[in-house]
């Protein structure tokens, strides 16, 4: 080796060793309402088998005329059962509920209650709560969700319910005073009846009976939908639909969304390896012998079986069968719902499955967030000035200025309900954001957060991500790490 070339190796060994420049992937910028948010890392790749709900999932119903339907047949038999006609015409808000909320069967309140259970606000009919009232009836012993006395309102299915309860409340107890009366109304048994009623509406046919006439009206048909399906059985996945409607209500929905969209596949059937519809979930999850029934061209029960059916349509059937079925351990199965109780916390309870939670109000969520965003920056300075009022008031040697201090912390508590309620109000005018109750992440959010892997605001946004895509959630850190 020449002395020239020793000479240049030794003045390379000098050199500061450095870290290769990081790989990067340019990937085109993806719209808020567009994404998939993530909970917990999951790895696409890893997923053998992807199952979806219909109903709110798959099927995108428009709430507007889906409420005006249930509402006006759950009136009708409520009348029916005995209600006074003058029922037919009364006000009921469609607007006033949102999911996430808490029907108090005993008192016949509403109320939204954040992570930790506080009830931060609560309407009796359309009539809101004092914060006085609020926290005479609800701040001296928690509140236990899950129990008879509080019904949890986590469907857009179950909002006509609670229009319907709020709206007869306000309709019974004006007739009562206009009587002279005190109002006297067992709220338990109203909520009941009212819950009895949307049932029997949907059992006789005056609301999936109509539905079924006019698919477009009630439905919003996802252009996307059908290439969504395709992307991820070209990729080697298999997909199952797994539904709580029957066979044939089944049927006629998923003919209008996927039915020619795709010349390749011969009829909606084809997207799907298996098929099952009644499933009655959140029964489905828990039960461990519930035999499938294998159903005809024409929706009437064959035969039933303990075994999945290849190129049938099933209805029934339970967990375990399921899965023996599908041949694979549960964290390779993805499962997409829009049912935060009956498909997402049951199906992650139950089993390993990795869930994907559809939130239709996505969109209208983040939308709302950004005409917010002033509002709630302003909020995080006043909560900061705030701290700094409190610790003057705590140290002695500045015992001077708790006078002014005091003050001004009266004032400033003032101006942040005041911008708070502005805040919440760009969300929605009665209970503000579906995730958040004030400050603190909502009853509804917290469920999300807990047991939805993923969510996002329709099933065709998986189609802006690979089918190999790692989705990485936000590092966690607790208080002392930040």
């Amino acid at each position: 080796m020449s002395s020239r070339s020793s000479s240049r190796d030794a003045s390379v060994e000098k050199l500061p060793l450095l870290s290769p420049p990081p790989l990067t992937r340019r990937q085109p910028e993806i719209a808020p309402a567009s994404r998939v948010y993530v909970n917990r890392n999951l790895r696409l790749s890893n997923i053998k088998w992807v199952g979806f709900d219909m109903d709110y999932t798959l099927a995108r119903y428009r709430q507007e005329a889906m409420d005006k339907l249930s509402i006006e047949a759950t009136v009708k038999k409520m009348v029916e059962l005995g209600r006074p006609e003058s029922l037919l015409t009364a006000r009921f808000d469609a607007s006033f509920p949102i999911r996430g909320l808490h029907v108090d069967r005993q008192l016949g309140n509403v109320i939204k209650m954040d992570r930790y259970r506080y009830v931060k606000r609560a309407y009796h009919g359309s009539r809101a709560l004092s914060v006085e009232e609020r926290k005479a009836t609800y701040r001296g012993r928690p509140v236990l969700p899950g129990t008879k006395r509080f019904h949890w309102v986590d469907t857009l299915y179950a909002l006509p319910e609670v229009a319907v309860f709020t709206g007869t409340v306000d309709h019974l107890e004006e007739l009562a005073r206009a009587r002279g009366e005190v109002p006297a109304i067992d709220y338990a048994a109203l909520f009941d009846e009212v819950r009895k009623s949307i049932d029997l509406a949907h059992q006789d046919g005056s609301i999936n009976g109509v539905i079924e006439k006019d698919f477009a009206h009630y439905v919003e048909r996802d252009p996307l939908l059908p290439e969504a399906l395709h992307q991820l059985r070209a990729s080697g996945k298999k997909l199952f639909l797994l539904t709580n409607s029957r066979a044939g209500y089944s049927d006629g929905m998923m003919r209008f969304l996927l039915d020619g969209a795709i010349p390749a596949y011969e009829s909606w059937k084809s997207y799907f390896d298996i098929v099952l519809c009644f499933a009655c979930k959140p029964s489905f999850f828990q039960e461990a012998a519930r035999p499938f029934v294998i159903m005809d061209e024409a929706h009437q029960a064959l035969r039933e079986s303990d075994t999945i059916e290849p190129g049938m349509v099933h209805e029934g059937g339970c967990l375990g069968p399921l899965e023996k079925a599908l041949g694979v351990t549960g964290d390779e199965i993805l499962y997409v719902g829009d049912h935060i109780y009956g498909d997402v916390l049951r199906a992650k309870k139950e089993s390993a499955w990795r869930t994907v939670m559809v939130v239709q109000e996505m969109e209208s969520e983040l939308r709302a967030h950004t005409l917010a965003e002033p509002g709630l920056a302003q909020l995080e300075a006043m909560a900061a000035e705030a701290e700094d009022l409190h610790d003057i008031l705590a140290s002695p040697q500045l015992e001077g200025l708790a006078q002014a201090a005091s003050e001004r912390l009266r004032l400033l508590e003032l101006e942040q309900d005041a911008l708070e309620d502005v805040a919440d109000r760009a969300f929605h005018a009665a209970w503000g954001s579906l995730f958040k109750v004030g400050s603190e992440v909502s009853s509804f959010g917290d469920q999300i957060e807990r047991f939805a892997c993923l969510y996002t605001e329709r099933v065709s946004n998986l189609l802006r991500y690979a089918n190999t895509h790692y989705f990485r959630g936000p590092l966690d850190r607790m208080p002392h790490e930040r």
